[in-house]
């Protein structure tokens, strides 16, 4: 019987069936952090349970740790120190990999998983962390779990789980020159709504995502979680299979060529039926900024603020109305032009190598607008590093950019980096909700390109605008400076 891709990761890990809709299901790996692993942990030790596969469980510090450039991290708050610590007291005791504090190789988990080899094409993937389902970039199926589910899933390796349905999104074309696939993910989830995809793993495929890099796939599928979708797949291939095999060294041999015939297997078969399906072009999709408190609540850049008497069903208009109430804006009102504050960029969905990248093109030997404070958080040490050797970090230093350690960071205040009351930011996170960067603060989600323009510009600004944007600027500085010159010169003839 033909099967879509999410339905062969399932049979394949599936242990046992318990009825029509829960299956118990085996998990390759389990990832762990600082703050959804401690009442695990205790509830072993209560059962006096030990874990099970210590080799299949990895952990790491991030959401709490500090990210101040310094070259030894010490985290000051009591309640997260006592986290870290215990983090680190449970896996000394269970044999269990830590990227630590201090680890030269710590980061963000959704990005030092990937980049250290961990996730390979066929694996299911566990993490106490919503935005697991980034690993869908490389054919795993990755998604998050709760507290009660973690300590399930140590003292099992299993997980019970409730069967998904299939979605399919296919997305034809090539994205139009400033556009990501930040910006795409941003559009689906525009269209189809926060809860659009509850209840359903996505698999995302067509041309327009064959031509994604793997990290651009990763925040394709990082971000599918906030249309409620329980999974997001694509279709390993050819870039795949090159990104695993460089980074994990031991599939050679025999074991690479097992690996490779199980891999080519890893796709939905031509009759595979879907219960729910959405097309996209491509071509039509232009850089997104979020106007509201939810990442559904977007448009275009050089879109406007929706209108409320536009917005007829109940639930939507109360929703607008308060999202305004706190962001500020109004109905009508266009995104382009509005002042930012800050501008953050990092977070599992924007924060490797290749967001560095594009973040260093737009900035160049430009400077940060005075009335702009911009920060740059890595995913990982490991990235860390890399944008060292290849100048960005430098690069961005010398254009007024904080260059920050690898953690978390603003993403959520859970740390020391965090939005002042009524402070509004430009940011690459995946969650614009209210409170979400700091009790007050105000958060619009783009692109790291688009968020490089802001810091450019001090205002939400269209990417692909920026070279007139900031001639524009330039333009009007000279005049208002020759100006004050001239007043300058009459008055000291005058006298």
């Amino acid at each position: 019987m033909p099967r879509t891709l999410y339905q062969k990761l399932v049979d394949t890990h599936t242990v046992m069936r318990l009825d029509a809709q829960n299956v118990l299901l085996y998990a390759d790996l389990h990832i762990m952090n600082e703050y959804t692993s401690p009442q695990a942990f205790a509830g072993l030790k209560e059962q006096g349970r030990s874990v099970a596969v210590p080799a299949q469980q990895m952990a790491v510090v991030d959401h709490i740790i500090p990210t101040h450039p310094v070259s030894f991290r010490i985290i000051q708050e009591p309640q997260s120190a006592i986290q870290a610590t215990n983090l680190a007291k449970n896996c000394a005791e269970h044999g269990i990999t830590l990227f630590d504090t201090n680890d030269t190789l710590q980061g963000i988990e959704h990005v030092i998983a990937p980049e250290h080899g961990m996730i390979r094409p066929g694996m299911v993937v566990l993490c106490g962390d919503s935005h697991t389902t980034t690993y869908g970039a490389l054919g795993a199926l990755g998604f998050g779990i709760g507290t009660s589910e973690v300590e399930h899933v140590l003292a099992t390796q299993t997980l019970v789980y409730r069967v998904a349905q299939d979605m399919r999104i296919t997305v034809n074309g090539l994205l139009p020159a400033g556009t990501t696939s930040k910006d795409l993910i941003m559009a689906i989830i525009s269209r189809i709504g926060a809860q659009g995809a509850r209840g359903y793993a996505v698999e995302f495929c067509g041309t327009a995502i064959e031509a994604l890099s793997v990290e651009a796939r990763m925040t394709l599928c990082n971000m599918a979680v906030e249309a409620g979708a329980r999974g997001a797949l694509i279709a390993p291939d050819d870039k795949t299979v090159a990104y695993v095999l460089q980074r994990a060294p031991d599939i050679a041999g025999e074991m690479k060529a097992l690996a490779l015939a199980d891999w080519a297997a890893l796709h939905s078969d031509r009759a595979a039926s879907f219960d729910a399906e959405h097309t996209f072009d491509a071509a039509a999709v232009a850089p997104y900024v979020t106007w509201g408190t939810s990442p559904d609540q977007a448009v275009p850049v050089t879109g406007t603020v929706p209108m409320a008497e536009a917005v007829t069903d109940v639930n939507d208009h109360a929703a607008l109305e308060q999202a305004l109430r706190y962001t500020g804006l109004k109905s009508g009102s266009a995104m382009e032009g509005v002042a930012v504050q800050r501008v953050f960029i990092g977070s599992c969905t924007n924060a490797r190598i290749e967001d560095l990248r594009q973040v260093a093109a737009i900035v160049r030997d430009r400077k940060v607008a005075p009335s702009v404070r911009a920060m740059v958080v890595p995913g990982s040490g490991a990235v860390r590093l890399q944008a060292e050797e290849e100048g960005i970090a430098a690069l961005l230093m010398a254009s007024g950019f904080e260059w920050r350690r690898p953690g978390c960071s603003m993403c959520l205040a859970m740390n020391d980096d965090m939005l002042a009351p009524g402070e509004r930011c430009a940011s690459t996170t995946n969650r614009n909700f209210e409170g979400r960067q700091g009790r007050g603060g105000i958060t619009h989600l783009m692109s790291p390109a688009m968020a490089a323009a802001a810091a450019l510009t001090g205002y939400i600004t269209d990417v692909r605008q920026i070279d007139a944007t900031l001639a524009t600027l330039a333009t009007a500085t000279t005049s208002v400076t020759s100006a004050k010159s001239t007043e300058r010169t009459a008055g000291a003839a005058h006298v």
